[in-house]
């Protein structure tokens, strides 16, 4: 099913390590017309044979953007979409609220930590209002899957705004 959408979403990846979640990013961001931003340093080559095949024939219609750090990035955002917000997806004690309780405005970044170690606690310490966490009921994981987590997040702003409430 394809549906026609006022809508756009910025997936943004932190340092990523591990190509085949970077390829699932890849194929979802084609699959929503979303842009995938990644910003280094890459784990690993975009060339990857590991992200290809997890992106499989997608990764060359992927808006990409390869950015060399968040300030560079933030910029490039500032000025593309001046209105849009951005937030953090994390796992962390900063993360207080769930992105379920966030109303989603039709444009918008979601960024993502890297998958070691999530994002730099510096950095979240400066935009405590914009953190949101994807809620667990378990204490016996530490966190998702970083390509499980795109997904939540994405699709939950693209729900809100297919059937807004």
């Amino acid at each position: 099913m394809f549906l026609n959408k006022d809508f756009h979403y910025h997936l943004v990846l932190m340092e990523p390590l591990i190509p085949p979640n970077t390829g699932n990013a890849g194929r979802l961001s084609v699959a929503t017309e979303s842009t995938l931003h990644l910003i280094e340093p890459l784990g690993f080559s975009i060339d990857d044979k590991a992200v290809r095949r997890a992106g499989l024939d997608y990764w060359k219609f992927v808006d990409l953007h390869v950015h060399k750090d968040f300030a560079t990035w933030l910029s490039w955002f500032k000025q593309n979409e001046p209105e849009a917000p951005f937030y953090f997806i994390e796992d962390t004690q900063f993360a207080t609220r769930s992105l379920f309780d966030q109303k989603f405005p039709k444009k918008a970044a979601f960024i993502f930590g890297k998958e070691t170690t999530g994002i730099d606690p510096e950095l979240l310490k400066l935009h405590r209002d914009q953190i949101l966490n994807i809620p667990m009921f378990s204490s016996k994981i530490r966190s998702l899957n970083l390509s499980n987590s795109i997904s939540i997040a994405l699709y939950e702003a693209i729900r809100q705004n297919l059937h807004p409430h």
